[in-house]
């Protein structure tokens, strides 16, 4: 009997150490989830718009699920490196990914990537979408659109935007406006929207489309002149500032971001996180955050993330073709 302890003993602590499914101590007692800090991997810059929509978020769900959400910026290659790291992620619930408007570009511009944004990935919601602001840097002689697009007809190529890279959407909705009104604009792409947004305010470029969470403190310092918005319409956080679209009718463009896991992770993450996203997004502080920083919060089902995605990419793939864009 001693013998058969033994054995059965060893054989229990021999499987612990054995690769194959999650210890099942990740789920808790019961299956519960989670039971430790949950990663959000953001594929941006500290400070860029992606970042600052996780950060809001991240703070709401903590609460909601008991544990802290911790983001993790890997920033690189338009939103690249960041997505290849989560998709690569164990698919145990604990490492979630952040996905946002470059990647849908990304998968338009690029004919081969490291991943793929709808087999190796999860959906889980929609978490809002926001605009941009077209600014200059107040050197620049230039306090409306109309006087933008005249100065960058008498200057080809002589007036600096900057970009968080290329092909991410600061660097199309640039590039949509150059088309729109056939003007010729220096793309200068920096590593991210952090820097992109740093080199405008010290003049190191002149335009920008920068994210209005982001772009909105520099713009009510002065630091930046807002010229239009890139909604349909006015925003209520910028009454004054008119849509870029009341002088070049038809240009629009908006940026969204959503929470994805692994593709392989369990049904119930994807439930119990979905759950929770929900919940976040309509807590009133959370709102109110989203609300100040010019989020639109959305949350909706998982299916209507992927559906909205293909949407996306198609969108993007015409764009792209329509301005002759290349990968560099």
């Amino acid at each position: 009997m001693r013998r058969l302890l033994a054995a059965t003993l060893a054989a229990s602590v021999l499987a612990a150490f054995l690769p194959g499914e999650a210890p099942a101590q990740t789920y808790g007692p019961a299956g519960n989830y989670p039971v430790k800090p949950v990663r959000l991997i953001v594929a941006s810059s500290a400070g860029s718009n992606p970042d600052v929509l996780a950060r809001i978020v991240a703070a709401g769900l903590a609460p909601v699920l008991g544990q802290q959400v911790i983001v993790e910026n890997r920033a690189g290659a338009g939103g690249n490196i960041g997505a290849e790291a989560a998709a690569r992620a164990p698919a145990d619930g604990y490492t979630l990914f952040v996905i946002h408007t470059n990647h849908a570009i990304n998968t338009a511009l690029h004919s081969r990537l490291t991943y793929d944004i709808f087999t190796d990935f999860a959906p889980i919601t929609q978490l809002a979408s926001s605009a941009f602001v077209l600014v200059v840097h107040p050197s620049l002689p230039a306090r409306s659109v109309r006087e933008l697009i005249a100065l960058a007809q008498a200057r080809p190529g002589a007036i600096t935007y900057a970009s968080a890279g290329t092909g991410s959407a600061t660097h199309l909705a640039a590039e949509h406006f150059n088309s729109m009104v056939k003007v010729k604009m220096l793309h200068v792409a920096y590593k991210g929207g952090g820097p992109a947004l740093a080199a405008i305010v010290a003049g190191e470029t002149s335009v920008y489309f920068t994210p209005i969470a982001t772009g909105m403190p520099h713009i009510r310092g002065n630091r930046l002149q807002p010229l239009g918005v890139t909604t349909a319409a006015r925003l209520p956080h910028l009454p004054g500032v008119p849509a870029i679209a009341e002088t070049v009718r038809g240009y629009e463009f908006t940026s969204w971001a959503g929470l994805m896991a692994p593709v392989q992770a369990p049904r119930q993450v994807v439930d119990t996180m979905h759950k929770a996203a929900a919940a976040a997004l309509k807590d009133p502080g959370t709102f109110k955050r989203l609300e100040a920083a010019g989020f639109v919060r959305i949350g909706n089902r998982p299916d209507d993330l992927d559906a909205f995605m293909r949407v996306e990419v198609d969108k993007f793939t015409r764009l792209i073709r329509a301005i002759g864009l290349r990968p560099e």
